[in-house]
């Protein structure tokens, strides 16, 4: 059956993040077979017809967002519930994690989509934390979304509740899940190698591992943090600092993603940028866990030197929110204050890190992340009759400074209209909510990792 055909109209402001970047006033998109197959000012494409036309009259069209590192299948039922002062989390997390039952995931990941989609996400990666991605699966296709997952592998010692396995075993896992899922959901879902750092994986691994990616045309994405003393072991340990390491090894360069990337020196951003290594940043999870972003965050550094930066908003318990528009925000004042110098990192850097230059650092740029002819339609409707929008005379600012992702009102991908007047139609939102609060109950009561729910009384 022949896909609809879908015009958007009278677009208030058409922001294309296009080659010249161009800000089309009443603009037009028309879509056919999934694509984009026109854009341009109203009144060039008059002329066009389809079978359904939204009225853009009152809104700010953007592409869809991108969000290049998140967790998304375990977090939602304990949302919240690390107190300020629990200085890292992660043991506790990774507990909870790996209790999770296979209904229980899929139903956390069901209200990580609607959190997604309805705030303009179309794509994310799930950087090897969803166990068991055969009960989610049903939740991607029914919620239409682009999703690049992985399994995460480890074969060395680790603090957390970490997947471990023989390198021989991780390495024929992870080229089993690329067999398997690559492709799948009509090329929606991608399929990576997802060791889960270079301090939990050893060399001949991480080699392995990015010969298996190589090989099946994907990527690999790790996480990434470095600091003096991780530089001081690493030098120790292998004679380089700890980016340097990863580039002497041959897991470094286009294809591989490292995510987080605080605290590194400037020998480390010369080796990304040379190497055409991307980078995926999560400046909300930065700031709520007080990473010293003026001491440690580099993302002007690496934009200035054409590192592809994708914004990530890491799980819901560590931002806490899955909202790309509000990651924008932060990426876009965080190091305003802590350089003291307001023209680091501007809007539009910050808008391109959520679109094109996140797509392009996951490797989909060729096909998505600005508004085209002949690129895949994913798009965002912003409904601009709201007060966060007024005034509106610079649609950029208004979108990074101003608003948050509950403005969202329209969501297409892949051609297919899958938030509709802020509305999604696969999942009974109030029913999922009340389930997944019970899971949060249980998984609590069952590991025993619970914390006091208030500081203050609670009668």
């Amino acid at each position: 059956m022949a896909q609809q055909s879908l015009k958007i109209d009278h677009i208030l402001y058409l922001l294309t993040l296009d080659g010249e970047r161009r800000i089309i006033q009443d603009g037009a998109v028309l879509v056919e077979n999934g694509r984009i197959s026109r854009v341009g000012k109203a009144k060039e494409l008059a002329d066009a017809r389809a079978d359904r036309v939204i009225d853009g009259r009152a809104m700010v069209v953007t592409p869809g967002f991108f969000n290049g590192h998140m967790h998304i299948s375990y977090a939602h039922p304990v949302r919240g519930i690390f107190p300020d002062e629990q200085a890292s989390p992660l043991v506790h997390v990774f507990n909870l994690q790996s209790a999770m039952t296979e209904d229980e995931e899929y139903h956390a990941t069901l209200l990580g989509l609607i959190e997604l989609v309805k705030s303009g996400t179309v794509c994310f990666l799930d950087p090897g934390s969803t166990k068991f991605p055969d009960a989610c699966l049903q939740a991607y296709e029914d919620a239409g979304i682009r999703v690049i997952l992985g399994e995460c592998v480890t074969d060395q010692e680790s603090p957390w509740a970490l997947p471990r396995f023989p390198p021989a075993e991780a390495v024929a896992r992870t080229e089993g899940f690329i067999s398997k899922w690559n492709g799948k959901l009509e090329g929606r879902l991608r399929a990576w190698a997802m060791p889960f750092s270079y301090e939990t994986c050893s060399t001949g691994l991480l080699q392995a591992l990015k010969r298996v990616a190589d090989e099946h045309r994907t990527g690999l994405t790790l996480h990434h943090n470095t600091g003096e003393k991780a530089r001081q072991d690493s030098v120790v340990r292998y004679g380089h600092t700890p980016t340097a390491y990863l580039q002497s090894i041959g897991v470094i360069g286009p294809g591989v993603l490292l995510a987080h990337c605080l605290g590194i020196d400037e020998g480390e951003i010369d080796c990304i940028a040379r190497t055409g290594t991307t980078v995926a940043m999560c400046p909300v999870t930065a700031a709520k866990s007080g990473r010293g972003v003026s001491a440690h965050g580099r993302m002007p550094e690496l934009l200035a030197r054409g590192v592809r930066i994708a914004l990530g908003c890491d799980s819901p318990n560590n931002s806490n929110h899955l909202d790309i528009v509000r990651a924008m925000n932060m990426a876009a004042i965080q190091y305003k204050d802590a350089r003291q110098d307001l023209r680091q990192v501007p809007a539009e850097a910050a808008l391109e890190m959520a679109t094109i230059h996140g797509a392009q650092a996951m490797g989909l740029g060729d096909e998505l992340g600005s508004i085209e002819a002949g690129k895949k339609a994913d798009l965002v409707c912003f409904d601009t009759l709201r007060p966060e929008w007024q005034a509106l005379w610079n649609p950029v600012n208004n979108l990074v400074y101003n608003a948050d992702g509950r403005s969202v009102h329209t969501v297409v991908i892949d051609g297919r209209v899958v938030v509709d007047a802020y509305r999604q139609t696969f999942a009974d939102e109030p029913r999922l909510f009340a389930k997944v609060q019970e899971i949060g109950e249980r998984l609590q009561a069952r590991t025993g990792i619970t914390f006091p729910r208030s500081k203050w009384p609670m009668s």
